[in-house]
């Protein structure tokens, strides 16, 4: 029930369209126990050869509820439609916007496939929510109470037989199919949930599944999911079958019931002989109105089971919080880190511990260690994906946790190791940077990282398509562009996390290089386990086990002949003297 009300408040601010559509859907219903009725009246009427003027009413009538019967259905889909969009365009927002404070640190746990199902398949799931589970029954309630009132003008006996047949329609046999098919929603909805996750985790790992000879378990599992889903779907129709056949007899029962409780009356002189058609055939079309009522508990099961999982998420409690309030000017661009303390879970070691140093406004500054040492870790610090426990950051002399995330993450240009890139264009992917840049903005942007040439030599230029996460360029087009795009941002502050691994020795030169151009002038934070370019460098911090081991330039460290040299020599194979 929590979940029901929670829903309903979701989707209420679009109430005034909903009411709209289900008011013309009763429209639609009244206007087709109209016309039923006008037309049986006529034909009786007309049996009996009246003077033709006798009969107009009953003509203007069956004119008036066939166009307005079409009208009204033209309007009732309409707005209907119109209120599920706006309520399906809702929901998406509301996800999305629950989702992305929650992200990296409290997804982790979760499969990317597991989410695209949970984005694109229980959110669809919820569209048919207002057209499948609420405008029915109040359509079904509407047309009860007009039908009940119309035959209970003629005889209170009719109204009580179709009052009878119309519940017994409406709830005992909606309630019967949901005995029978109690659980199928839910579990319909996760093994949906798991088919689709797998298909995704199969496309991502074809080219591994291929290598390692996997393809027929994988396939197996794939079948299995979905032979499971195709038995829950035959169970479903076979259950839909039985109501429909259910929902027949009882309305044809209904009519003759009717019919024989109308007979007498007409023989007693109760009742016009020209009204027993009229009555029979007008409560007949009545049940228009409840033939959706048998699958209502079905798709209110469907819909609970896909709103949960959305709440599973969304109730999540992020683990940055956004402060509301202007953000502080920050009166320089240097980063003081005094006394950092972080780690993931209460009881996991520290990945950062005691951390202490400065980087002046302009200056740069390498951080390098084996892996695990805890260097990515100090990036999501500075980005905010996760909040430190212990110490402070500062930019500019304001603690981190004063700026808005918005504000915090204009003032940093991040280049990493896995550049990702989306199914668009060149020049789509580099106004990530800036929306707003200008051609010559983005060529400049383009030529300063070395790539400007090379986007020129594609088919389309700037217009070409780089294909999902960029896989038609190679590695280190595919930094360049993030050089490009982090250049175009102009951020005052640089990160680096490991933007040259996985090049191979020649590539890492020459975007090194490009990575030199984008940190003249900017506060510079390399983060890096490659030790190539790091002359450079103003300081040099070696971590271990999240703590400062070493510090110093290139050549100190060196000479020291500590972690850092047995680093340096490992990767270029020296003998040590």
């Amino acid at each position: 029930m929590k979940t029901f009300i929670r829903l309903i408040v979701l989707i209420a601010p679009h109430w005034k369209s909903m009411l709209l559509a289900t008011v013309l859907g009763f429209l639609t219903v009244a206007s087709g126990v109209g016309l039923m009725a006008t037309s049986a009246f006529l034909i009786a009427g007309a049996a009996l050869h009246p003077p033709v003027l006798e009969l107009m009413k009953a003509i203007v009538g069956v004119r008036f509820f066939g166009i307005s019967r079409a009208i009204f259905r033209y309007l009732e889909r309409y707005f209907a439609h119109d209120a599920t969009f706006r309520v399906l365009s809702r929901i998406r927002v509301w996800f999305y916007t629950a989702l992305e404070p929650l992200v990296p640190a409290r997804l982790m746990e979760y499969r990317s496939g597991e989410l695209v199902s949970r984005i694109m398949a229980d959110v669809g799931t919820l569209e048919q929510f207002y057209l499948q589970v609420l405008a029915p029954p109040l359509v079904a309630l509407l047309v009860l109470l007009g039908v009940f009132a119309f035959l209970a003008w003629f005889g209170l006996s009719l109204a009580l037989a179709l009052l009878f047949f119309f519940l017994a329609t409406a709830v005992a046999v909606p309630l019967g199919v949901r005995a029978l098919s109690r659980g199928t929603g839910r579990q319909m909805v996760e093994t949906r949930s798991a088919l689709n996750t797998q298909m995704v985790d199969t496309v991502q790992g074809m080219t591994e599944i291929a290598a390692f000879n996997r393809a027929g378990q994988q396939q197996e599992q794939v079948k299995a999911l979905s032979s499971k889903f195709m038995d829950l779907q035959g169970r479903l129709a076979g259950i839909r079958g039985l109501s429909s056949a259910l929902v027949g007899l009882l309305i044809n029962l209904a009519m003759w019931s009717i019919l024989l409780l109308a007979i007498p009356l007409v023989n007693q002189g109760k009742l016009d002989g020209v009204y027993l058609a009229m009555l029979v055939l007008g409560a007949l079309s009545s049940f228009e109105a409840v033939l959706p009522l048998p699958m209502v508990f079905q798709h209110l099961e469907e819909s609970l089971a896909a709103a949960r999982r959305l709440f599973a998420v969304t109730d999540i409690a992020p683990v940055v919080r956004d402060l509301p309030g202007p953000s502080p000017e920050p009166l320089s661009y240097d980063l003081r880190v005094r006394g950092l303390r972080f780690r993931y879970a209460p009881d996991e070691p520290w990945a950062v511990d005691g951390l202490n140093f400065v980087l002046p406004e302009g200056d740069r500054l390498a951080i390098v260690g084996p892996s695990g040492a805890g260097k990515s870790t100090l990036v999501n610090l500075f980005l905010r994906f996760w909040d430190y426990e212990e110490g402070s950051i500062s930019l500019g002399e304001h603690e981190l946790k004063a700026f808005s995330l918005e504000d915090l993450r204009r003032y940093i240009s991040v280049v990493t190791q896995h550049t990702y890139l989306f199914n668009a264009t060149v020049r789509e992917n580099l106004l990530l940077a800036k929306p707003g840049a200008g051609e010559e903005e983005l060529r400049q942007a383009a030529r300063e990282a070395k790539i400007h040439e090379f986007i020129q030599s594609l088919p389309r230029g700037y217009d070409t398509y780089v294909g999902e996460r960029g896989f038609k360029l190679s590695g280190g087009q595919r930094q360049r562009l993030a050089i490009a795009r982090a250049l175009l941002k102009n951020a005052s502050v640089l990160l680096l996390d490991e933007a040259t691994a996985g090049l191979d020795p020649v590539t890492e030169l020459e975007v090194m290089e490009s990575i030199h151009r984008l940190m003249e002038g900017r506060t510079t934070l390399v983060i890096t386990h490659r030790l190539t370019g790091l002359d450079r460098m103003d300081e040099i911090l070696v971590l271990e086990r999240g703590r400062i081991v070493e510090r110093g330039r290139h050549q100190e460290l060196l000479e020291q002949g500590g972690l850092y040299r047995k680093m340096w020599e490992l990767q270029n194979e020296l003998t040590p003297v």
